[in-house]
């Protein structure tokens, strides 16, 4: 089902499980990089560096700082995650939005998708990368 949602600093659309046996726990479009990310229902173990606690739950100091600057002691753990899709294609965002969304019909998701996108390097804080020779 879609809904209208907020992201960043503006509004958009998400898609919403209706029934249990839904592929996906959520979906949310962003108009800045029209894209639409979908949070499948499957899960599947990732490793993760996690912070290493102590007997009191509490984060456990490093004697100095680490490579990353983090001054916690880390550990390597098995998490289980959801697996994440990035639909990038308009075609693709359409098709999946009119084969899952009930209210696909009434529903005005096409504003959203017509809305111009933001030039990558417009966007504060997104991550970039620099080739140096």
């Amino acid at each position: 089902m879609l809904i209208t949602s907020t992201w960043k600093e503006g509004k958009t659309f998400k898609m919403i499980p209706t029934d249990a046996d839904c592929p996906y726990v959520e979906c949310i479009y962003d108009p800045q990089i029209k894209v639409l990310a979908v949070i499948g229902a499957i899960t599947k173990d990732i490793f993760h560096m996690m912070p290493k606690l102590d007997a009191n739950g509490d984060p456990e100091t490093r004697k100095s700082p680490g490579r990353d600057g983090s001054p916690f002691k880390q550990e390597r753990r098995t998490i289980e995650t959801f697996q994440e899709y990035y639909l990038e294609e308009r075609s693709e965002i359409e098709g999946f939005i009119n084969h899952f969304a009930h209210n696909a019909s009434t529903y005005d998701y096409k504003t959203y998708l017509d809305m111009e996108a933001t030039p990558v390097s417009d966007i504060p804080n997104f991550p970039t990368l620099s080739v140096t020779e």
